[in-house]
């Protein structure tokens, strides 16, 4: 996957704890998964993939083996400084706030669209198929056409 389509997926995994935020000003444990989700994807951006700008292309992740034989001697201490690992830190955290920062602007600037899912889910409990596929065509139109007065 590239580095946007991880940024899109966050923003995906982070609608829901957002929508909380806009719609009650308050939070629920009810985006657990999605909230674990989204920090895994952070965490790998940074420590795995070299996706972070500060740390760059670097790795820190730990594959504990024996240099000499595979006996599984190998030390399991991360192999980089407490100060790398403060960096590590708080690029995962910066990759988490622009995130939710991106989702809440993007759902207070369509709070109408939000609002209107809700009502329907309400009545539903589900959308999908060609109904999803409308409604989501609805809003793109909408977000255009507010983009172009803009």
């Amino acid at each position: 996957m590239t580095r946007d389509e991880l940024l899109d997926r966050l923003q995906v995994l982070l609608g829901g704890r957002v929508a909380e935020e806009v719609i009650f000003g308050d939070i629920s444990t009810g985006a657990l998964n999605d909230l674990q989700r989204a920090s895994d994807i952070a965490r790998s951006m940074v420590m795995e993939y070299g996706m972070s700008e500060r740390l760059g292309l670097l790795t820190y992740t730990h594959t504990p083996q024996s240099r000499y034989l595979d006996l599984g001697l190998g030390s399991n201490e991360r192999e980089y400084s407490e100060r790398t690992a403060q960096d590590i830190d708080g690029e995962k955290s910066r990759i988490m706030d622009e995130a939710h920062q991106k989702v809440l602007l993007k759902l207070k600037n369509r709070r109408d669209s939000l609002e209107k899912l809700a009502k329907i889910l309400l009545e539903k409990e589900t959308i999908e198929g060609d109904e999803l596929k409308q409604f989501s065509e609805e809003v793109r139109v909408r977000a255009s056409a507010d983009d172009e007065k803009a």
